[in-house]
């Protein structure tokens, strides 16, 4: 039951069944900046988050950064060829170290050295020099040489951040006691990795911000019930009444059946359908299933009514074919399309009339989106 701000309806909890009566959430948690504040704990510092490709990093010493809520970390590739991450901060007193560097133009560094002090670190975080004034007590007459500690590598390292990976994705996690990203990713974990995605490059990315909240788009992107009226250049190439809605415990697949077979060369899987994952809270994997390659989505807040949506292509080569450059197009189309629609819910939303929303049977993946949004707010 749809319930309005009139004075009369109270909001209750989003129900676990999607046929109760309140099967969404209150509409106040995608308006409220105190809502948005508290997500940076609950859902961006508990939840693995993609933090980037690790096939924009190939050599040693590459590096970029990556800001995550107040979060800001470096993930950069070691000497032993591993892929890590640690935050921008310097160990002596708190100092950023190193410029805002995006995943698609790295930078390279032998080590990691803080401008402020010249405090320098190994790529591993260990501490690996510092300058001679904190070797000895030369400006403090209070002190002798032979009183100042040698300062232990170990001990004043960079502070690392949990990583893992899902083939060449990279997630990081800020929890003290995270569950582990085979479970977050559950079966999502074993399909991806069963693909070539290594054997693909970042041949292009789009970066949009569009003016709603994050949870707007993510639930967007979670049902094609809109797609009949929105998206009709695409949906001449699927079977609609085909498709199927899959929910696990925290990611769940959009299955579109084409309307005819493609020829499989043009595939990175062999399925004959186009396969769309939301891994929660914020990332996605698209396998298009009529181009060979695939592409990502990261739904980045920026805060309560803000998000940027970074869209990264992947595909066999960097330098984009013709084909391939139309295919980006259509993909375009299909975000300008969608932004249009969220930024109208959240025109709405924003008006204060609407207390919690009624969702439709189809959109039991919204439903768990929402499910897990309050599970993390309660948590």
């Amino acid at each position: 039951m749809t319930r309005w701000n009139d004075g009369l309806d109270e909001v209750e909890r989003v129900s676990p069944d999607i046929t109760d009566e309140t099967n969404a959430l209150p509409a106040r948690y995608f308006t409220d900046p105190d809502v948005y504040e508290m997500e940076k704990e609950k859902v961006f510092g508990q939840y693995w988050i993609y933090a980037g490709h690790a096939n924009c990093i190939p050599e040693v010493g590459d590096y970029y950064t990556r800001t995550i809520g107040d979060r800001e970390i470096i993930v950069v590739r070691n000497h032993d060829d591993e892929v890590r991450a640690f935050y921008n901060v310097c160990a002596h007193r708190g100092s950023a170290m190193v410029d805002e560097t995006p995943m698609t133009d790295p930078d390279n560094a032998r080590r990691i050295r803080c401008p402020y002090h010249l405090w320098t670190y190994d790529l591993d975080g260990s501490l690996t020099s510092t300058p001679a004034s904190f070797e000895d007590a030369r400006l403090n007459p209070d002190l002798e040489d032979e009183d100042v500690a040698e300062l232990d590598a170990g001990e004043n390292a960079l502070m690392e951040v949990r990583s893992d990976r899902i083939g060449p994705f990279v997630f990081v996690n800020f929890a003290e006691e995270p569950m582990s990203l085979d479970e977050q990713a559950g079966k999502m974990k074993a399909e991806l990795e069963a693909l070539p995605l290594e054997e693909y490059q970042l041949a292009r990315r789009i970066v949009s911000e569009v003016e709603c909240n994050w949870k707007t788009f993510g639930g967007n992107y979670s049902e094609c019930d809109h797609c009949q009226a929105n998206h009709q250049d695409w949906i001449t190439g699927i079977a609609l009444d085909e498709s199927e809605l899959e929910v696990n415990d925290y990611h769940w697949v959009l299955h579109y059946t084409h309307a005819e077979d493609v020829d499989d060369e043009m595939r990175i899987h062999d399925e004959h359908e186009a396969k769309f994952y939301y891994l929660w809270p914020n990332f996605t994997v698209n396998m298009y299933g009529t181009a060979d390659g695939y592409g990502t989505y990261l739904i980045d807040p920026i805060d309560e009514e803000r998000f940027q949506l970074v869209a990264d292509y992947y595909f066999k080569d960097s330098e984009l074919s013709e084909e391939e450059a139309e295919f980006v197009r259509t993909s375009r189309q299909l975000q300008e399309e969608d932004f249009e629609l969220v930024e109208r819910q959240y025109r709405g939303l924003k008006s204060g009339a609407l207390a919690q929303a009624q969702l439709g049977p189809n959109e039991h993946t919204v439903h768990k989106f929402h499910l897990l949004a309050q599970e993390a707010y309660e948590a």
